[in-house]
């Protein structure tokens, strides 16, 4: 399947620039472009005189949070992890809490005729 590309302009640094892109992916890549351009104009405001600077200032800012992000989700993920040994004692006492409910299931009476339920 041949993914159809097509040209978008977005607005970078002050700077026009045509990109090429499929339908599918033109909404990322232009909430993208509006991230780094934002990026770049508090790197200028911030007294980077050169575009150039700017950009690898912003392109360092986008990288940090990126990086900060993987962080905080990998320690997300580490510190909600289950062991093994965890999962193996839940599935054991919902085993024998299901034993329960059979038991008791089977030995359930209407009001009236006591009388134990055979499956």
């Amino acid at each position: 399947m041949t993914v159809s590309q097509q040209r978008i302009e977005v607005t970078l640094a002050g700077q026009k620039i045509t990109l090429a892109t499929s339908a599918e992916h033109e909404p990322l890549l232009r909430a993208a472009c509006v991230l780094v351009d934002e990026q770049i104009q508090l790197a200028i405001g911030g007294g980077n005189r050169s575009i150039e600077r700017a950009s690898m200032m912003a392109a360092l800012k986008i990288a940090g949070d990126l990086i900060t992000l993987q962080k905080n989700q990998t320690q997300q993920s580490t510190s909600s992890h289950v062991s093994s040994d965890e999962v193996a004692r839940l599935h054991a006492e919902i085993r024998g809490l299901e034993e329960q409910v059979d038991t008791l299931m089977q030995t359930l009476s209407l009001p009236g005729s006591p009388r134990p339920i055979v499956p």
